[in-house]
């Protein structure tokens, strides 16, 4: 099959890769290997983890697949192609690519496979909102559904916790594109959503991750698109490190800021 430019373009920037803001220049050809109800539906969400993560949070709860680059199997755009093409064939929903950033070429790749083979239903781009606006550029008219997990909204937190530099400007600069991309939340009659931006974001103990100022900032950016202000934290990998990692977080806080994203005009997904 013959690529357009742009997913053309997102092979050839592994060599020295800067497929997202941590432009590293790593050689990649070298080595290199229950979600919403609204995205669920009766049917669930066809959902494909990529290992491997261009995030390093110390608290990581799926860390056996996304600091473990060697874990799953290899698989190339024809395979993952066949895999999405299944995934509908048996009711899936959607194609949900779980940290997709670090092989954003092989996914551009495989959904122009599946879409010449009959894909129709959306993709989902399910990242940690660390990304590169080119990159996302580079996936224009690829992706249906962007859900990044916004996590902070202090620098100095993500570089501690994450080990990423920026991430508040960069999740800001990306949520823009999205959106541009995309718009805001939409759903079909069942109340299945077909595109649009989805954000997600953890609440973490002690207001690590200055939660309302991520909820405001989501607010400016991206309105009328959705969000999960999301309940479940619990220490996971490597939090025992830090003390402040092991509390518990408040659930009356959780409650202010879903209440707080419905007053700023955000679509609660939260369950």
């Amino acid at each position: 099959m013959e690529y357009p430019d742009n997913v053309k373009e997102l092979r050839s920037m592994l060599e020295s890769c800067t497929m997202c803001p941590r432009d590293c220049r790593v050689d990649r050809y070298v080595g290199w290997h229950g979600e919403e109800p609204c995205l669920v539906g009766k049917s669930g969400s066809g959902t494909i983890f990529l290992s491997g993560c261009n995030l390093h949070c110390v608290y990581c709860q799926n860390y056996d697949i996304s600091q473990c680059p060697t874990a799953g199997h290899e698989m190339d755009a024809e395979g993952m192609a066949r895999l999405a093409l299944e995934l509908q064939a048996q009711g899936a929903a959607n194609i949900n690519y779980v940290t997709p950033t670090h092989v954003s070429h092989i996914v551009a790749e495989s959904i122009c496979l599946a879409r010449s083979r009959g894909l129709s239903v959306p993709t989902v781009y399910n990242c940690g909102g660390y990304e590169s606006v080119h990159t996302l550029e580079l996936l224009d008219g690829l992706i249906d559904i962007y859900m990044p997990d916004v996590k902070y909204s202090s620098a100095d937190a993500a570089y501690k916790y994450s080990g990423c530099k920026g991430y508040p400007e960069v999740a800001r600069a990306a949520l823009a594109e999205m959106y541009r991309q995309v718009g805001p939340l939409c759903f079909d009659l069942s109340g299945i959503v077909t595109k649009g931006v989805l954000v997600r974001h953890l609440v973490l103990p002690g207001d690590i991750g200055g939660s309302e100022q991520v909820v405001r900032m989501v607010s400016e950016v991206c309105p009328g698109a959705g969000i999960n202000v999301m309940a479940q934290y619990r220490p996971a990998h490597n939090a025992y490190e830090h003390p402040e990692l092991m509390a518990p977080i408040k659930i009356s806080e959780v409650r202010r800021l879903r209440r707080l994203a419905t007053e700023l005009g955000l679509k609660r997904v939260d369950h």
